[in-house]
């Protein structure tokens, strides 16, 4: 101890922070008097309430009163039990004193009881704060104005909302926000989720599934400066996209529902596109859509479409280099087998520039069989080619390693892969 007591301060906050809890920082106090004062000055803090029954509220006042640190880089509260919004205010308010860049409140989605957050937060408590992450608690309304001037990173999982106007305010409060996460859970008291930010670069969205679905539910997204996006849509759901994204690189689209033209036409200048689970191909995107600057695709093959769906895109998708296949989530029981019919010109990204085609979860059923050779017979640039069957049975991989090895191959340079 004596050794690592001689370091500089620097390092030793740098160390100090390591530590899991607050309770652990504080408790160096008593290793001497080197130590002694040391803990006030560490900039990250985290409070875990499964530690401390009675008396965590008193060590949270008492430990934020002493704290010196000009900035407080994280303060993090792990909330087990229920707090009144009087503590929870005194902590808000402690916040924007310490000048805290990264603000993080988890309520266990354990609690007996709804944690509501103070009106404080929307005003008092996060005029410095860069992030703020929120989960499993209750947003109240409040008449004066919200303000996150400085707030870039915002995520809210499975939190409660007054509705849907209050969602916009929200986020409108927002001028200089990038990322954003969000996680609806059933009975958030949101039907539309509009996301208009018009500095927003990074978007998840999801939400966790329900029996019933209102027609109306989904999202609205206004964000021209989007460059990565992933989204849920869920079977009844809808989402409008209102503006282009110019910007957009990558974009992953689950979309279980039967307008995913809405989304997709707003992507094609995407880089890199995750497909999950269209229902359809004939209404996927407008046709005399093209995907210019698509290098990276990924197709789920879970729904009967998928092959439709894949030759679409590839034709569509005149410079596309990675290829992707994989079966993201199981199918439905009864579900129809998917239909293959060889398209009648091979589309153009095969003859001229896909390199790499990773196929996970293959089952070596007859469509997928065509589809394999299909490709490996015109993918004149293909130079690997990875399989990765479904079956454990070994008799069963050898004769699909068989089958595929004695495919004819336009590319001269193409390796084939089993995994």
């Amino acid at each position: 101890m004596d050794m690592i007591s001689q370091l500089p301060d620097e390092l030793l906050l740098r160390i100090l922070s390591r530590l899991p809890t607050t309770k652990d920082v504080v408790a160096t106090m008593v290793l001497s008097k080197r130590w002694k004062f040391l803990w006030m000055f560490v900039p990250r803090l985290v409070y875990d309430d499964s530690y401390r029954h009675g008396r965590f509220s008193q060590f949270v006042d008492r430990s934020l009163i002493f704290h010196k640190a000009q900035i407080l880089e994280t303060l993090c509260f792990n909330l087990f039990r229920t707090y009144g919004s009087g503590d929870l205010h005194v902590w808000i308010r402690a916040a924007d004193k310490c000048c805290v860049r990264e603000l993080i409140i988890h309520v266990s989605s354990r609690s007996e009881t709804p944690v509501v957050l103070p009106r404080s937060l929307f005003s008092e408590g996060c005029r410095k704060v860069v992030t703020l992450k929120l989960s499993n608690a209750i947003l109240v309304d409040v008449s004066s104005p919200i303000s996150f001037p400085s707030l870039k990173n915002l995520s809210l999982i499975s939190m409660k909302y007054p509705g849907d106007e209050f969602v916009k305010r929200l986020l409108s409060s927002c001028p200089v926000l990038e990322d954003l996460i969000v996680v609806q859970c059933p009975d958030d008291n949101v039907t539309i989720f509009t996301v208009r930010v018009p500095s927003l670069k990074r978007l998840w969205m999801c939400k966790l599934p329900k029996r019933y679905i209102d027609d109306a539910d989904g999202y609205v997204i206004d964000a021209p400066s989007l460059e990565t996006m992933a989204i849920t849509v869920q079977r009844g759901g809808l989402c409008v996209i209102e503006n282009d994204m110019p910007n957009i690189v990558q974009a992953c689209i689950d979309v279980n529902s039967s307008l995913p033209r809405m989304i997709l036409s707003f992507v094609t200048l995407v880089k890199r596109l995750y497909l999950l689970c269209l229902p359809t191909a004939k209404d996927a995107y407008p046709v005399g859509s093209i995907f210019r600057c698509l290098v990276h695709l990924k197709i789920c093959t879970c729904e009967t479409e998928w092959l439709n769906l894949l030759i679409r895109v590839l034709e569509d998708s005149p410079y596309l280099r990675v290829l992707k296949l994989e079966q993201y989530h199981r199918r439905r029981d009864n579900q129809p087998r998917p239909y293959w019919s060889e398209p009648s010109s091979v589309p153009l990204c095969m003859v001229s520039s896909l390199e790499t085609i990773e196929w996970v979860d293959y089952e070596g059923t007859k469509e997928e069989k065509e589809v394999a050779a299909y490709i490996l017979r015109n993918g004149s640039f293909l130079d690997k080619v990875t399989i990765k069957p479904k079956s454990t049975s070994h008799y069963e991989k050898l004769e699909m390693i068989k089958e595929l090895s004695l495919s004819p191959r336009s590319s001269p340079t193409c390796r084939l892969y089993f995994d």
